[in-house]
């Protein structure tokens, strides 16, 4: 099964002397086609671009055509995520040059909901934030986990010290 979702990125504008906005994940939501009249405002990356909103305090900027499909191997990622205090999306975004010659834009990029591919984008140098899954999300990924997830028995390493006289020199001492 998969789910067609769309993400909202938010630009909050600050009165601050060094920055004078910064973009934040705002939400993440399910795309039924509820967005299909709209015209983007612009095309970036790829991806259709609806501003939602904008005044003086806040831009929003939905963007559509994102899908979730759980995979098999990703099992333990979705494990983790699904028994962690809040689970979450985590959504990888750019700035990227606004097509109008304005402040930067951010641009999700990837969605995820595993542990795993979050944590491989983030030791790539990519920006990734998270917002709470909403409970039917949560409720869908734990039923995923409960099927497919099987957790690997651990092994127990055997003390040196009861290897006997024959173990390797590195390990003696």
């Amino acid at each position: 099964m998969k789910l067609k979702l769309a993400v909202v990125m938010r630009k909050d504008f600050m009165d601050n002397p060094w920055q004078s906005y910064r973009w934040v994940l705002d939400e993440v939501v399910y795309d039924v086609g509820q967005f299909a009249h709209k015209t983007p405002d612009h095309v970036l990356s790829d991806r259709p671009a609806i501003c939602m909103r904008s005044d003086e305090k806040t831009e929003r900027w939905l963007y559509t055509g994102f899908e979730i499909q759980l995979y098999k191997d990703e099992a333990e990622g979705y494990y983790l995520n699904s028994t962690s205090t809040n689970p979450a999306w985590f959504v990888m975004w750019r700035l990227e040059d606004h097509p109008e010659g304005g402040d930067p834009i951010a641009v999700p990029h990837f969605l995820s909901i595993s542990y795993y591919e979050a944590g491989r984008l983030l030791d790539g140098g990519e920006t990734v934030e998270n917002v709470p899954l909403d409970p039917d999300t949560a409720g869908w990924l734990a039923n995923f986990v409960a099927e497919n997830y099987k957790p690997e028995p651990k092994k127990r390493a055997r003390p040196v010290s009861f290897k006997g006289a024959h173990r390797p020199k590195d390990e003696a001492s």
